[in-house]
């Protein structure tokens, strides 16, 4: 995800953008000509966007049985096939949600979502904390000077965990990208069980009095004071959306071709129902397994979705599927080698524990109800 300190060098730069020696504001007709191109240039794209995007099928047909002369109804010749057509399309679903969600993240800065949190009840900061987690742009990378930063704030431990599970839980790429794959059903079955999960589980480790297991030089570091925060204007947040664009597209391809690799080979040679005999709503362990898989495994939005659709298509249950996304993005092995630093091997344990149990529940939830 962007980096907390690159969010503030652009702010920054924003800021000596927008006022000159004096202090003036700077609304010279050379920035309204510069929006003006940004627009244009944003309808071609789009244009261009929707154009390409509609044509993905008949190319990856072309592809496979034109250029390369496979033979239908073959597992090599289905596997290549939507490999060809789900590399372009999650890569330029990517790109747009990624510089869509980036303009959003330029209105959020560490700071200002600190001064947000701090001093809220309990439960009304659980909320606003799990809803903050959606839309702004920190991952288990962040993890550490974040908490230091709420910690020192202020900021309840429960309400700082709301927002930590929240925050690489429930992905905004993730939310889009199972909308385009799988329609509004399960984009929002994922976005409502994320956001629960993350409040619930905020709440109860904010109940467990969990203090005492937090090092103690956390406490001891000195409160973080605020920067000054600039109002961007509407061409640095749209070049702050592309910068997103090149960091985290960037980042994360590989991770998709690599994410797609797998979902084709499930796709062309898994024989159809063999998923639903281990992952099944049938086979009650199935949801338990799942989440034992997940965890160890690391992996971004943007790499498990196209192996959820796979294993989807192969009869594989909606609430397992569930629960292995969610442990695969919300808990791994390197989140929790980084909140080692900050924290006691209990807290940890009892961290994974909570928010494994909450994903487990979705999973049976689902699972019975669908």
């Amino acid at each position: 995800m962007i980096a907390a300190d690159k969010h503030s060098v652009l702010l920054a730069k924003s800021g000596s953008e927008k006022t000159g020696a004096g202090g003036a504001s700077d609304v010279s007709p050379k920035r309204d000509g510069e929006f003006r191109k940004y627009a244009w240039w944003g309808i071609v794209g789009l244009l261009g966007w929707v154009a390409f995007y509609q044509s993905l099928a008949p190319i990856s047909h072309w592809f496979t049985y034109d250029l390369l002369k496979l033979e239908a109804g073959k597992h090599l010749s289905a596997a290549v096939e939507f490999f060809v057509f789900e590399v372009p399309k999650v890569l330029l679903l990517l790109t747009l949600v990624v510089f869509g969600v980036g303009i959003v993240r330029s209105f959020f800065t560490p700071e200002r979502t600190r001064r947000m949190l701090a001093g809220r009840r309990e439960f009304a900061g659980n909320v606003l904390a799990a809803l903050l987690g959606v839309v702004t742009p920190f991952c288990s990378c962040s993890a550490v000077p974040l908490f230091i930063g709420f910690v020192t704030a202020g900021v309840p431990l429960g309400v700082t965990f709301s927002f930590l599970i929240a925050a690489p839980m429930v992905n905004e790429i993730a939310l889009v990208l199972l909308f385009g794959l799988f329609g509004w059903k399960v984009a929002a079955v994922y976005f409502a069980t994320g956001l629960g999960i993350a409040l619930v589980a905020g709440w109860i480790i904010g109940r467990l009095n969990m203090e005492r297991f937090v090092e103690d030089w956390v406490y001891q570091s000195p409160a973080v004071s605020a920067t000054t925060e600039d109002a961007l204007t509407w061409p640095a947040r749209i070049r702050y959306g592309l910068d997103a664009v090149r960091d985290i597209v960037g980042r994360v391809w590989l991770f998709v071709v690599i994410g797609i690799a797998i979902g084709a080979g499930i796709h062309g040679y898994v024989p159809a129902g063999f998923m639903a005999s281990f992952m099944g709503k049938d086979a009650w362990w199935s949801v338990p397994l799942a989440v034992l898989i997940g965890v160890p495994m690391y992996s971004n939005a943007a790499g498990i979705i196209p192996i959820v659709q796979a294993l989807l298509g192969k009869g594989a249950a909606l609430g397992t599927v569930l629960a292995f996304m969610m442990s695969v993005i919300a808990l791994s092995l390197p989140e929790a080698v980084i909140l080692r630093k900050v924290l006691k091997l209990p807290f940890i344990l009892t961290f994974f524990g909570v928010v494994a149990l909450g994903i487990m529940l979705v999973g049976f939830l689902f699972n019975w109800i669908i």
